[in-house]
């Protein structure tokens, strides 16, 4: 099954403790798209950039295989643009700048090819763009979205009806309880549940992940890692991870979306060790093979 992802692409300068990084390609569409390509399903692309937008950004998706029919290129116009400074503790990060540019103007269109598509994974953009997306598909079957705090804060109702139209909400920890004003998070889950989708999974950043539904509640471990160069991305690439596991088995059970949440984490702990999309370039699908094996052996134990 193929993947429709609509999201950011963007130009990312980046300073952490341990390097920095200079107008590397990213965004939300970039990285989702990067990582649900490993699971040998059709992805297609939709978003915007700038005639600034590197050749070497488009080479690089190209070589994913992703469609790239759906992606508007401004000639005239800068590609969206954010530096970011993270602290030892990178859970935590300092905006130096957000230039939306073309972005602050994109309005997704759907190419009619795209439009049956089942399964769509919505970036964390505006909640209205996410509900114009949905309006333009023909009953998509399943629907994955992300949210961020911005848009908690400054557009709660039109996210709220957004949630209505949604199968699976991701997000982390505080934009959970953010959104919920619950600071437990499994009363936090309940809660965003009542508010539409069926499915929450609450990223926790080096603690792993909640996957949480009416009947489940499943705690993914994180992958014991030693280098982390750059924490951007991350997310997006468990989305991708997730949604491209799912569109690969087209099975929606509540065991192999718990697979799918590992197959998000294995791909994210991937992201992390490279700047930029640097970390989904050069992968093969035994590398990920073996990964998911190591973080399921690490929850795994014998009873007496």
């Amino acid at each position: 099954m193929s993947v429709l992802v609509v999201g950011s692409l963007a130009l990312d300068s980046i300073e952490t403790p341990f390097g920095s990084a200079k107008d590397k390609v990213g965004g939300s569409a970039t990285f989702i798209s990067a990582a649900a390509s490993y699971f040998n399903s059709p992805i297609r692309l939709v978003g915007v950039v700038g005639g600034d937008f590197p050749q070497e950004g488009i080479d690089f998706l190209e070589r994913r295989n992703v469609d790239l029919e759906g992606l508007q290129v401004i000639r005239e116009g800068k590609t969206f643009r954010w530096a970011g400074r993270y602290h030892y503790d990178l859970n935590e990060r300092d905006t130096l700048s957000t230039d939306l540019n073309v972005f602050e103007k994109f309005d997704p269109v759907i190419p009619e090819k795209y439009r049956k598509n089942n399964i769509i994974c919505l970036g964390n953009i505006d909640p209205v763009l996410q509900r114009r997306v949905l309006d333009q598909l023909e009953k998509p079957r399943f629907v994955v979205c992300d949210t961020m705090n911005y848009w908690i804060e400054r557009k709660n109702e039109e996210l709220r009806e957004t949630l209505k139209q949604i199968n699976v909400l991701i997000l982390n920890d505080s934009e959970a309880r953010l959104l919920s004003h619950e600071p437990n998070l499994f009363k936090a889950g309940r809660t965003i549940r009542q508010m539409g989708p069926s499915v929450v999974i609450v990223k926790k950043g080096e603690h792993g992940a909640l996957l949480l539904t009416d009947q489940l509640v499943f705690s993914a471990p994180a992958y014991p890692m030693e280098n982390i160069f750059d924490p951007t991305g991350a997310g997006d690439a468990f989305a991708g991870g997730f949604v491209g596991w799912l569109a690969r088995t087209d099975d929606m059970s509540e065991e192999n979306l718990k697979r799918a949440v590992i197959y998000g984490s294995t791909l994210a702990s991937f992201c992390v060790e490279k700047f930029g999309v640097d970390g989904l370039a050069d992968l093969t699908y035994l590398s990920i093979q073996d990964r998911f094996r190591q973080f399921r052996e690490l929850s795994r134990f014998d009873e007496d």
